[in-house]
């Protein structure tokens, strides 16, 4: 059965009423507590960032749900277990017997930050939420609600859980293989510990066939541009895919289409930045250093990067985890006074490993096979949460509501999202 048909069009019920957020919830200012007070325990303090430490006693009982108060305003988290409110937030003292967990949803419908009294820092106000005029639905159709939208976001914890474990795999593999030289040899058997040939080098023993050299040597290191953010028609919602470091900050993936914004064909050719193939791993070269993924098309990115195109023979993967393992080194090389960046040049010059063409292969396909399942599962939780952020302030509203006699844990049978291959023309 599709999503669609579990929802239907409210015309107007005795099971929503007219009120305030605080005839609802009350909410409550969190309480102060400094790094250097916290205990050694498992209580999260939750901030107006999330999860900022832990500590040995708890000051409000789980599930609650908190609010961005200071700084980053207007930010909505979910807790479980019993927790510690920081001072920096707004927690929900007294839920009124409504469901908490679809207080939370609820929340984030909400544009809180039109809320904000503060002048310099951003600062929320409980007494100026508190008046807020809601359309409130009774518990049974809260539940209901809750039952909809948890489907989709266990889904989405599931999927990202698989890719947690594949990425650790991976990165476990090239520990072993590239730092530890326990790939297989001819025979299946670890190679140091089955009494591998090694060779002297100035740097240390390194397997036979194996050498030290520069990260120039394994791809094209490649920068890029912004162009002017004074001509609005460089940029566009549908056109070359532009990539930035703040989309990596958003956007967790290990694979990327493109950003929150794409520029024009002339925005493309009034700039420097250039067309990167498909399997560029991207990697920010500051603010911060080490913002990594790989380009599942064509894309360009902006000046935060120095990106690597692989040479065929080396592949996109190898390239991920060999940056990976070696950011601390990448910008331990990086200048700077405001703050660090790697440049090109010594980009270019970074001191690596280089392996043997077929051990390289040879991690390449195992670790492609982790690679496409890591990116299924990114894929269609980009289309799980288009779905829930579609629906999301529909059932809030009541303008849709869910049909009381199906089953909720069985909601969501999703189409795969179709795997991008597209090609961006700059003529």
């Amino acid at each position: 059965m599709s999503f669609e048909n579990h929802l239907e069009r409210s015309s107007g019920s005795t099971q929503w009423v007219n009120c305030t957020l605080g005839e609802q919830i009350t909410l409550q200012r969190g309480v102060d507590i400094t790094k250097k007070v916290m205990r050694n325990g498992s209580i999260p303090v939750i901030s107006s960032g999330g999860i900022s430490g832990y500590h040995d006693t708890y000051h409000a009982k789980g599930p609650g749900v908190v609010i961005g108060r200071k700084g980053t305003l207007g930010t909505v988290y979910f807790v479980k277990e019993d927790y510690w409110p920081h001072d920096t937030s707004l927690w929900v003292k007294d839920f009124k017997g409504n469901n908490p967990k679809f207080v939370y949803y609820f929340l984030k419908t909400l544009d809180l930050k039109r809320y904000d009294v503060g002048s310099a820092n951003p600062t929320l106000n409980r007494n100026h939420v508190h008046p807020i005029s809601v359309n409130w639905p009774v518990l049974k159709v809260q539940r209901e609600i809750v039952g909809i939208l948890e489907a989709l976001d266990e889904k989405i914890e599931i999927n990202n859980a698989i890719n947690k474990n594949l990425e650790e795999v991976a990165q476990a593999i090239f520990k072993r293989w590239f730092v530890d030289f326990e790939f297989p040899n001819e025979n299946g058997e670890p190679y140091k510990t089955s009494g591998g040939e090694f060779e002297e080098s100035e740097l240390g023993s390194l397997p036979k066939g194996w050498k030290f050299g520069l990260l120039s040597e394994l791809g094209e290191i490649a920068g890029g541009s912004t162009p002017s953010k004074n001509n609005d028609e460089y940029y566009t919602n549908q056109g070359i895919p532009w990539i930035t470091p703040k989309d990596l900050s958003i956007n967790k993936n290990k694979y990327i289409s493109r950003g929150q914004i794409d520029i024009t064909k002339k925005g493309f050719k009034n700039s420097s930045t250039r067309l990167l193939p498909k399997g560029t791993v991207l990697f920010s070269s500051r603010a911060p250093i080490g913002y990594m993924a790989i380009s599942k098309n064509e894309v360009t990115t902006n000046q935060g990067f120095k990106s690597i195109i692989p040479s065929k023979h080396v592949g996109s993967e190898f390239i991920y985890y060999l940056l990976k393992y070696n950011t601390d080194n990448i910008e331990s090389r990086a200048s700077g006074s405001t703050f660090k960046e790697i440049s090109g040049g010594e980009m270019k010059r970074v001191p690596v490993l280089i392996p043997s063409l077929d051990t390289i292969a040879h991690f390449n396909n195992i670790i492609q096979s982790s690679g496409s399942l890591i990116e299924k599962c990114e894929r269609e939780n980009e289309s799980l949460v288009l779905i829930r952020d579609t629906v999301l302030p529909k059932l809030m509203s009541g303008e849709i509501r869910v049909s009381v006699e199906q089953e909720y844990a069985q909601v969501v049978d999703l189409p795969m999202v179709a795997e991008s291959s597209e090609k961006y023309s700059t003529h």
